[in-house]
């Protein structure tokens, strides 16, 4: 058993989260940086499979050159995990109100995608562009970006999560469809499964 008191779970890989918890409890380990993006820190939810470890790494040092913070949900080595643990670790947080925004990584950030996609008040989006990433923001009001550690180098997913970190949503005609999506996603959550 890989369990150690803090997270309460048995897939946190020894986290090092020196007693502020992890996917278990929801909380993550945070990364806490001065500097400022604009005139706004954010608070941002990143998570991987084993596939998106060294990415993952990669773009927390992103984070950190433009002042967010961040909480980190796993995994931490290669050691093979499931990603619809860590995505609906860091889905959780940022659906709650707890990050701003969210990074999740696996191989093709597909499964991520999907996985986060599944918690209410999140709108995960796959980016393997800055272009996608902008639109994302500023037409989708995404909250969590996803990547694939397999589809994507280091430099074109700087740029990509650059992009979108800097973009904002742009409201008018995109906030009623996105209220639309909110409102498809109320409609299902009230309706019993297997009905449609």
């Amino acid at each position: 058993d890989r369990r150690h008191p803090p997270c309460h779970t048995s897939w946190c890989y020894t986290c090092h989260c020196a007693g502020a918890g992890l996917p278990g409890d929801g909380r993550g380990q945070l990364g806490i940086h001065s500097g400022m993006r604009g005139n706004r820190s954010l608070r941002i939810a990143v998570g991987c499979d084993h596939n998106g470890v060294e990415l993952k790494r990669q773009l927390m040092g992103l984070l950190q050159e433009l002042g967010h913070e961040y909480l980190d949900f796993g995994c931490y080595d290669s050691n093979a995990v499931d990603y619809p643990d860590v995505a609906e670790a860091a889905a959780q947080a940022v659906g709650a109100g707890r990050c701003d925004q969210g990074m999740l990584i696996c191989g093709t950030g597909i499964g991520m995608s999907i996985a986060a996609n599944k918690v209410a008040g999140v709108r995960a989006a796959l980016c393997h562009s800055a272009f996608s990433a902008r639109r994302a923001r500023a037409h989708n009001d995404a909250n969590i970006i996803c990547l694939g550690g397999q589809v994507i180098d280091e430099d074109t997913a700087r740029e990509t999560v650059r992009a979108y970190l800097d973009a904002e949503f742009e409201g008018g005609r995109h906030a009623r469809r996105v209220g639309k999506i909110n409102a498809l996603e109320e409609l299902t959550a009230q309706q019993p499964r297997g009905e449609s």
